[in-house]
């Protein structure tokens, strides 16, 4: 983790933020003391993606067993 006063980040943002988007960590101290960390956002996954996928149904039946069935008549 990468250490940086107030005073530092404040004058060198640019330089520290860059860090982050690159994968660190940065924490900032004033007067000697830890007061932020700042870190990377973590990517979002589209909503579709956050679900569990589930099989789609008609009348109780998995579509793919009906178009398995229909191609096998």
């Amino acid at each position: 983790m990468i250490t940086t006063t107030l005073t530092e980040l404040r004058n060198q943002a640019k330089h520290y933020l860059d860090l982050v988007e690159a994968g660190e960590t940065v924490r900032v101290f004033r007067n000697g003391k830890a007061v932020a960390d700042l870190a990377p956002v973590p990517p979002e996954l589209p909503s579709w993606k956050q679900r569990r996928a589930q099989p789609l149904r008609v009348s109780g039946t998995e579509i793919a067993r009906i178009i398995i069935e229909e191609r096998g008549s």
